[in-house]
């Protein structure tokens, strides 16, 4: 076969093979056997091998893969991954049904409702035709590349006939590939997965590209980023579009053409979702109309157009066998169930949260009861009430503790709260899930210390305090020694302490665990007093005028600064290089910028994510809500009611390009 003859052949090879690959992943209805499509992949794989310069980046062979990754690389999204708010029940729909008339002057809503498939979100991005990238969503503006294991699932084309896209979905396992996998593991004498949405999860982060192809994972896809750019009107049309495109959707959306008819769906969805072969846990719902979008606008981490139904949880009555106290960072007690071993929505719990003692006594649960436990969010397992009928006669009486679980010391209850604390600055637990605390990826964001590390640093006496830290170095030769570490762990993990020595004020406020004070709070409190030394300078008269801060974080925030050990800590800190200045990206912008507060609203030229950190980066406040207290309303096109509010209190209303005037003028 000569090279023309090969190409050509090649050409063809690979129009079937994606054809076939799409009727029997997608369509789930093959046109030719096994054995056929295998000879025309053997057939392809022996001309590339002759001929690799015929081998494409598209081509059905590249799915085949042995590639070994050492880490996967960061992928920022060029527009963010937003989660959902919930709805749990019928008057939440109709509160949701509510403000979207509100905003949009709307007597009825239409809406696309889509099966909340539990799996783990993806990001596809389309280039020349090709897929170019595969990413996790991450945190939402920063993802993982996992493009090489994308290309593993054979429902995702690699190729597409419109020239760019970006499009949305989630990767997912059916039970019947979910139970295969653990029958599998289980005889190789491996820990089961707890559910298929943590083996779909655990397997699309693989390092070798070879497990995830043989592991069958498929995705369903249904958002379309820019959907209204390429004159699709509606979510409706989008997956409809979406399907033309060859992509896999799910064949059981609808389009509602109001909320009753969105109830009625659910209802429907609710009695049907263990019949379905792959797990959901609830009903999305979309307002129909992609041109309302901007004008009912986003949350802080929502969009305000979209809303997630969560199934009632799945309640199962087991025994309980124990109850025992922990200690967290701050001290506090938190009470946990241990049960006998029961099933609660595809995992095997045997454990569950009582919260404090208060929730125990209150309702007088005892050690032997069988006891009423329910996944919160289908995710945490929680104990609701022991079984009234079914107490035993010589059934004992719980007591709270009285003292620390971990080191023995009289536990205080702070007034007027239920919580218990211990109050023992060298308790072992408090130390070691504050250093948890300090290194993670919120606060410090120290990779390579896990919780199991911190611990078993802590034993050996090289960790006691966040300054031990940056000493660590000094016991290389031991910590190399011990068990699944070695020198490149060390090297990475000490490079990472390193770097967060870097790091800007919020975040070191926000590691030291100051009770009350999150990362909101930690970086207004860094952008207002600038230095650390600046803030623990203050009084509580001088910190509860500030905007959101009360005088009870005030309190909170004066009196960590008041103690001799904390104030000790801090100065090795600074010795040990750790910065503790806020670093703005202009640090004279982000003085000319600090009382003034933004409302952003519309359609603008970047994702809305980006002007925030702009604007919060150069020290101005970002509102939600139009207010009189509101300097300047950024608006794009269909700004909506924002606007009409932002002229009705003669708020300062400004386009991008007066945006950019402002900054330059302030520059």
């Amino acid at each position: 076969m000569t090279f023309e003859q090969a190409k050509k052949r090649s050409l063809v090879l690979k129009e079937q093979l994606e054809q076939w690959n799409y009727e029997y992943y997608v369509n789930d209805n093959p046109s030719v056997s096994d054995q056929e499509y295998d000879r025309a992949m053997q057939e392809l794989i022996a001309i590339e091998q002759r001929y690799s310069e015929l081998i494409t980046i598209d081509s059905p062979t590249q799915r085949v893969s042995g590639q070994v990754s050492e880490k996967f690389n960061k992928y920022v999204h060029t527009s963010p991954m937003l989660s959902l708010g919930n709805a749990f029940n019928y008057d939440d729909l109709i509160h949701f049904d509510e403000q979207i008339k509100e905003l949009t002057g709307l007597p009825e809503v239409e809406y696309t409702c889509e099966l909340k498939i539990d799996g783990l979100s993806i990001s596809l991005v389309y280039d020349n035709h090709l897929l170019v990238m595969g990413a996790t969503r991450g945190d939402g503006l920063t993802g993982e590349d996992v493009t090489i294991n994308i290309k593993q699932i054979k429902s995702i084309p690699l190729r597409i006939v419109q020239p760019t896209l970006t499009v949305r979905g989630e990767v997912y396992l059916s039970v019947e590939e979910f139970k295969k996998i653990n029958e599998e593991r289980a005889k190789n004498g491996e820990s089961e997965f707890a559910n298929p949405r943590n083996a779909a999860a655990g397997t699309l982060r693989q390092l070798d590209s070879t497990i995830v192809a043989k592991r069958k994972l498929n995705a369903f896809l249904y958002y379309y980023v820019n959907a209204l750019q390429h004159g699709i009107q509606s979510q409706y049309e989008a997956l409809q579009r979406l399907e033309q495109l060859k992509f896999k959707t799910n064949p059981e959306y609808r389009y509602c053409s109001n909320i009753a008819a969105v109830w009625e769906y659910i209802q429907e969805y609710e009695q049907k979702r263990h019949q379905l072969g792959y797990e959901i846990d609830g009903i999305v719902i979309k307002v129909n109309n992609l041109n309302l979008y901007n004008r009912i606008g986003y949350n802080a981490k929502n969009p305000k157009w979209a809303i997630a139904y969560k199934f009632q949880a799945e309640v199962v009555i087991t025994k309980l066998l124990n109850i025992f106290p922990s200690v967290g960072r701050t001290g506090r007690i938190t009470y946990n169930a241990v049960l006998e071993p029961v099933r609660i929505a595809g995992t095997i719990v045997r454990a569950a949260t009582l919260h404090n003692a208060d929730f125990i006594t209150e309702r007088d649960i005892r050690i032997g009861d069988n006891v009423q436990v329910k996944k919160a969010g289908d995710i945490i397992p929680e104990l609701i009430n022991y079984v009234v009928s079914c107490r035993q006669k010589n059934a004992q009486k719980w007591h709270e503790a009285t003292h620390c679980p971990e080191c023995n010391s009289l536990l205080e209850r702070v007034e007027g709260e239920v919580d218990q604390y211990c109050i023992n600055s060298v308790c072992p637990k408090k130390i070691t899930r504050g250093l948890e605390h300090y290194c993670s990826r919120n606060a410090m964001n120290i990779e390579g210390i896990s919780e199991k590390i911190i611990e078993r640093l802590f034993k050996l006496g090289y960790l006691k305090s966040f300054s031990d830290l940056y000493q660590l170095e000094q016991y290389r030769a031991e910590i190399i020694e011990l068990e699944n570490f070695g020198e490149k762990s060390f090297e990475n993990m000490i490079a990472s302490i390193n770097n967060s020595k870097n790091n800007s004020l919020e975040r070191l406020l926000f590691a030291l665990g100051i009770r009350h004070v999150g990362q909101k709070t930690a970086k207004l409190l860094a952008r207002q007093f600038k230095t650390i030394a600046n803030l623990a300078a203050m009084n509580i008269e001088q910190l509860s005028i500030i905007n959101d801060i009360g005088p009870i974080v005030a309190a909170s925030v004066v009196d960590y600064f008041a103690i001799p050990a904390n104030q000790q800590e801090l100065a090795l800190l600074r010795q040990k290089g750790v910065k503790m200045e806020y670093y703005a990206t202009n640090q004279h912008l982000a003085q000319k910028f600090e009382n003034y507060r933004f409302v952003i609203t519309g359609v603008l030229s970047k994702p809305r994510e980006y002007f925030k950190e702009l604007i919060e980066s150069y020290g101005g406040q970002i509102s939600e809500s139009v207010s009189a207290k509101t300097t300047y309303l950024l608006a794009g096109a269909d700004a909506g009611n924002k606007l009409v509010k932002a002229q009705k209190l003669n708020v300062k209303i400004i386009n991008e390009e007066e945006f950019q005037q402002l900054l330059n003028k302030e520059g």
